[in-house]
Parts: C-alpha cells; structure tokens; sequence
C-alpha cells in the first residue's frame, strides 16, 4: 500500500491522537482534584510546631524593651537567647503554657555575670537581667557598692558612655539631671558614667551608675537560698530586679532558678525606634551601626 493510501493516513492520525487524549484526561483529573487544602493546612501547622519547638528548647529571638540593661544593652536590641545552657524547665516552651513547677531536666545553674531572661514569680513576662548571686552567697549593698559574702565588689570608673540620642533613646533629664551634650561631631548623644563591676569569678561588665538612689541602693544582707539566683540590670538606677518587692514590678528578692528561661548570647540587630510596619525602607534605614553581632558574654580576667 503507498503512502498516500488514505486508510494509512487516517490510521497514522487515530495513533498520533492517543497520547493526546490521555494528557488531556490527567489536565482534566488535575482540574478535578483542586487544590489539596488539608494537605496544605498539615504542612503549615507542622511547620509552625517546628518552629516553636525550635524556640521551646534551643534558642529563640528576644526584643529589648527598656533601658535597664544599659550600656550593654540599649532598647531596641534583637538579640539570640539560647535555651540549653541551664536545661530546661516550665519557662522554656513558648508563651509559658506549662503550669509553673520546680526543677529542672538536665539543670544547671547559670555562672556569675551571665545575662538570662527570666519569668517573675508570678507572672509571665520575661524580663532580662544579670545574675550576680548564686546559691549560698551572702549579698549586701551599700549606697550602690554590692558585696558577695563579705567581699566589696571590685568597682572601678571608666570613662563616661556617649551613646547617640534616636526615638528609643530620648534621653531625657532626670532626677540626676541632664545628660544630653553634643559630640565633636555635632550629633547629639547621651552622657552616662560608667563603672565597670568584676564579680569574683573575675568576669567583668560595665554598669551605669548616676548616683545614689534610696529605692535600689541599700539592701541588707540577705543569703541567696538553694536553687535560686539574685539578678541585677546594668543600669543600676533604672532597673526593676531582685532588688525590687514584686508588687513594683520587680523580681522580689533572689529568684528560683527554674524561672531562668535562658541565656543571652548576642545581638542580631538594632532599630532607633523609626521604623514603620507600612514603610519597608524604614526598616533599612532605622537600623543602628555597630550592633550586630555584639556578644553578650562579660569579659574575663585580663580582657578589656
């Protein structure tokens, strides 16, 4: 039969026409089927579980929202918190949803000079402070100069912190006083002194100290009971920790140590307090210089 036979023509087109229509029947069995929601909503919600698992038990962001914790910390700060170093407790999933219990799995207490984030008793905010107390030693401040059984801290002058005046550091004037001046360089900044505190671990940390101040500055001698640690901010005069009753906002005396709900490693980034949720070139442009990557470690003996 030649090629132009007409019965071998149709029967060439019948052959070539097979593969279309099966193509064309999954098309229409992919049209059928949609989109596979609940396939799509177990995706997200296994995802989302991961991700708070992730904050739960190894390490989460935290935000900075006051100034107690200057000059190490200024508000605005993002940093990393881990939550391993001192196992794991009540505080450590997300949101705090375990009812509060004593003890640890796989505890440790935290060393001397270790920045934690901590949940008052109490309550369920977290607060972020500096742990200057462990269990057993006997604590004791005098017109703002803090002992650790019996020893005075060492404390020495450093020179005054100049940190530049954004929204989220206004810096304004004070019962000490005003404290904003212009650098050299004609911008405005925050003049704050410094001394610089070494525990006797020999870890060593700057603190602000404006002056003395009847509510913070003198506590009596109290012993630190087991398990619990006493925690202080850097800023000496604006902090609320264990040097403040509960009912002001504050820790309300030395803190169970299962009430640590990590450890504060370093800072990720920054913000002056300019951005804005609708204006994505705020959110490059509100940045601070020189945050990023700052640890949050004190220094040891011997390193300035």
């Amino acid at each position: 039969m030649s090629a132009s036979d007409p019965i071998s023509a149709h029967a060439d087109q019948t052959e070539a026409s097979e593969p279309e229509k099966a193509d064309a029947a999954d098309k229409q069995a992919v049209a059928r089927k949609g989109t596979d929601w609940w396939g799509e909503v177990k995706a997200i919600f296994w995802l989302v579980l991961a991700v708070l698992a992730f904050h739960s038990f190894v390490a989460k962001p935290f935000y900075i929202p006051s100034e107690s914790m200057m000059p190490v910390l200024l508000k605005g700060d993002r940093l990393v918190v881990s939550k391993y170093p001192y196992g794991w407790s009540w505080v450590s999933p997300s949101f705090h949803i375990m009812p509060a219990t004593q003890g640890r799995l796989l505890g440790s207490l935290p060393e001397r000079g270790d920045i934690v984030i901590v949940t008052p008793p109490g309550k369920s905010a977290d607060y972020i402070k500096r742990v200057v107390g462990l269990p057993g030693d006997e604590l004791e401040m005098i017109n703002g100069e803090l002992s650790i059984n019996g020893i005075p801290v060492k404390r020495e002058e450093r020179p005054a912190a100049l940190l530049p005046i954004d929204d989220n550091l206004p810096c304004f004037p004070d019962e000490f006083g005003e404290h904003r001046v212009t650098g050299r360089d004609g911008n405005r900044y925050c003049r704050l002194p410094v001394f610089r505190e070494t525990l006797p671990n020999g870890r060593s940390y700057d603190t602000i100290d404006m002056g003395y101040n009847s509510e913070v500055d003198d506590f009596a001698k109290m012993k630190i009971p087991d398990n619990h640690v006493f925690l202080m901010g850097d800023n000496r005069d604006k902090s609320a920790d264990s040097r403040v009753a509960l009912e002001r906002e504050g820790l309300g005396g030395p803190v169970p140590y299962e009430n640590i709900g990590g450890r504060a490693e370093f800072v990720t980034f920054s913000l002056d307090g300019t951005s804005q949720y609708l204006n994505p070139v705020s959110w490059v442009t509100a940045l601070r210089g020189g945050r990023a990557g700052s640890s949050l470690h004190p220094s040891e003996a011997g390193e300035r």
